[in-house]
């Protein structure tokens, strides 16, 4: 069985129009009033709306924490 991980999605406008979709992780800290994130992967290329780079970054998601599950969903689409 595999350790559970604190991640979080984000989505990030960088510049006009330039939106990336960020994966985060909690970092350990000593602040218990606080979670820390800390970016582990991040979309190589721009998308044109926040819309459309939450969705990628959803998808780049499950893949991260399911890839088993992110293959059979690509399957079922192409259906």
């Amino acid at each position: 069985m595999s350790a559970f991980r604190d991640m979080a999605l984000t989505v990030e406008e960088r510049d006009e129009h330039q939106f990336f979709w960020v994966i985060l992780e909690a970092s350990s800290s000593d602040a218990t009033e606080a979670i820390h994130y800390s970016p582990i992967f991040s979309a190589a290329a721009p998308q044109p709306s926040y819309s459309s780079a939450l969705a990628i970054g959803a998808h780049a998601l499950r893949k991260l924490v399911d890839p088993a599950g992110a293959r059979s969903e690509e399957h079922t689409s192409e259906l």
